[in-house]
C-alpha cells in the first residue's frame, strides 16, 4: 500500500532533535505493527493449510481490498473514530498485511528476504535521522512526491498488462528512490507536528489517534521500501 503525503501543522525546524511524546508514540505503534506483520507472515508460511488459503486468488483479492479499506478508513475518518477503534484497525491492517505478505516466502529465497529487510532497516534509519535533523524544508516538495507516487502506480498498472522486464526493473528502482525520500519527508512532517504547541495541548485520545496515523504512514513507507528492494535485488525461487 502506498503512502500519500499529507499536510500537517508546521513549526520551524528545530536545531536540536527533541523526542516528543507524540513522536515516541508514533514509532512505538509503527514498531509494534511491523512485529505483528512479521509474526503473522511467518506463522502463515509455516501452516500449510492457511498458506493454501492465501494462495486462493479470491481470498487474496478480498484481503487486499480489506487492507485498502482499512487504510482509507483510518486516514479519512480518524477524527470520528475512538482511539481504541483506531488502534484496533491499525493492528488488523498490520495482521492482514502479514497474511498477504506471507507469499513472498514462496517467491523469494530466505537470504534475499533477510538482506532486503536489513537494507530497509538501515535506509529507514538513515533517512529518519535526515528527516529529524535537516534544515531543508522537505514539506515544500509535497506535490512532487504525490505526483511521483501517482506515476509509479500508473507505471505498475501498465506493466501488469505488458509484462516488460526492463520496465519492472525501472519501476522497482524508482520505488526505492521514492520511498527512501518519503521516509525523510514523513519523518520531518511528524516531527514538526510533535513540536507544534497546539498539537501538544490536545487531549490524550486525539494524540493517540494522530500517533496511529503517523505510525501507519511510516509503516507504509517501510513496507513499500522493503518490497521494492526485494523486487530489485531479491533472488527468486526457481
Amino acid at each position: 500500500m502506498f503512502g500519500v503525503p499529507q499536510s500537517v501543522p508546521q513549526s520551524a525546524v528545530q536545531p536540536r532533535v527533541e523526542v516528543r511524546p507524540l513522536l515516541k508514540q508514533i514509532y512505538m505503534w509503527m514498531t509494534l505493527g511491523l512485529l505483528v506483520t512479521t509474526g503473522v507472515s511467518v506463522a502463515v508460511y509455516n501452516i500449510p493449510a492457511v498458506l493454501q488459503v492465501v494462495m486462493n486468488p479470491a481470498v487474496f483479492m478480498v484481503a487486499i481490498i480489506g487492507e485498502l479499506a482499512l487504510v482509507f478508513g483510518l486516514s479519512l475518518a480518524i477524527r470520528k473514530l475512538s482511539a481504541g477503534v483506531a488502534i484496533a484497525m491499525f493492528f488488523v491492517y498490520a495482521a492482514l498485511n502479514g497474511f498477504t505478505l506471507s507469499l513472498i516466502f514462496l517467491g523469494y529465497e530466505l537470504g534475499s528476504i533477510a538482506a532486503a529487510f536489513g537494507t530497509t532497516v538501515v535506509l529507514f534509519f538513515v533517512m529518519t535521522m535526515i528527516g529529524l535533523t535537516t534544515n531543508i524544508d522537505l514539506q515544500k516538495y509535497r506535490t512532487y512526491f504525490l505526483m511521483a507516487i501517482i506515476g509509479l502506480v500508473i507505471a505498475m498498472v501498465i506493466n501488469m498488462f505488458i509484462g516488460s522486464g526492463p520496465l519492472d526493473y525501472l519501476i522497482s528502482f524508482a520505488g526505492v528512490i521514492i520511498f527512501t525520500a518519503l521516509t525523510a519527508y514523513d519523518t520531518q512532517k511528524f516531527y514538526r507536528m510533535a513540536a507544534d504547541p497546539t498539537i501538544q495541548g490536545e487531549e490524550a485520545s486525539l494524540l493517540t489517534k494522530l500517533s496511529i496515523i503517523g505510525a501507519l504512514t511510516l509503516y507504509l513507507d517501510f513496507i513499500n521500501l522493503f518490497l521494492f528492494l526485494l523486487r530489485l535485488f531479491g533472488g527468486r525461487r526457481h
